[in-house]
């Protein structure tokens, strides 16, 4: 059965896509770039990892009051979307500058430097420096047989945990603890090789951050 279509407005643009689309899924049909740090589409698979909890996303829908994250709100018709007015911007960079500074120093020596989406989008946002300091999430570092963990480096957008529990189905990571504490762990944060995992790699695939690495020879 066709799916019904649904007509709305970004950027000025008019765009037509089927309902259950996304504001993110409508904007990348016209050539229109939001940056995004939890969003993966497996597609072909219909698999998704959009839990909007990064941020990075937001852009203004006319006639709501809060910034809505583009990678989770679907289409309606009529709807009339801003992608970079100075608010979604603000916010954008606001998000980026905490995420940097609960986050480790070392991206010259960070074996993800050069391919690490967060410092990307340092980069594209022209981040000089980090106005907010305070404590920094501090984990121990877990190197297993073939990948190594550094939840330091975790910016908890629960890809790693898509991929291993709904495309590869081992079920060996989750999101543990609340708060400041939350992280993406083994049951009972356990190292992996006592966990079990089987040293697929598609966490390291899917990972935006230098969090999981593979392990040098």
């Amino acid at each position: 059965m066709e799916k019904k279509q649904i007509t709305l407005q970004i950027d000025r643009h008019y765009i037509t896509v089927p309902e259950g689309a996304t504001i993110l899924e409508a904007a990348r049909k016209i050539g229109i770039d939001i940056p995004t740090l939890c969003h993966i589409d497996l597609k072909g698979t219909c698999i998704k990892n959009n839990p909007a909890s990064c941020r990075i996303c937001v852009v203004e829908v006319e006639g709501r009051r809060n910034l809505a994250p583009s990678c989770a709100t679907p289409v309606t018709d009529g709807m009339v979307v801003k992608t970079n007015t100075i608010k979604a911007l603000n916010a954008r960079k606001t998000v980026l500058e905490l995420m940097l500074s609960d986050h480790p120093k070392d991206c010259l020596v960070c074996q993800k430097s050069g391919e690490c989406e967060l410092q990307d989008l340092a980069v594209d946002f022209g981040m000089k420096e980090i106005r907010f300091e305070g404590k920094e999430s501090t984990y121990r570092k877990d190197i297993s047989k073939s990948i190594v963990r550094d939840m330091d480096k975790c910016i908890m957008c629960r890809r790693c945990e898509t991929m291993c529990n709904d495309v590869q189905t081992v079920g060996a990571l989750s999101g543990i603890n609340r708060g400041f504490d939350a992280v993406v762990a083994t049951a009972m944060e356990m190292d992996l090789n006592d966990s079990v995992c089987t040293y697929c790699g598609q966490c390291v695939a899917v990972c935006p951050t230098g969090a999981l690495v593979e392990r040098d020879a």
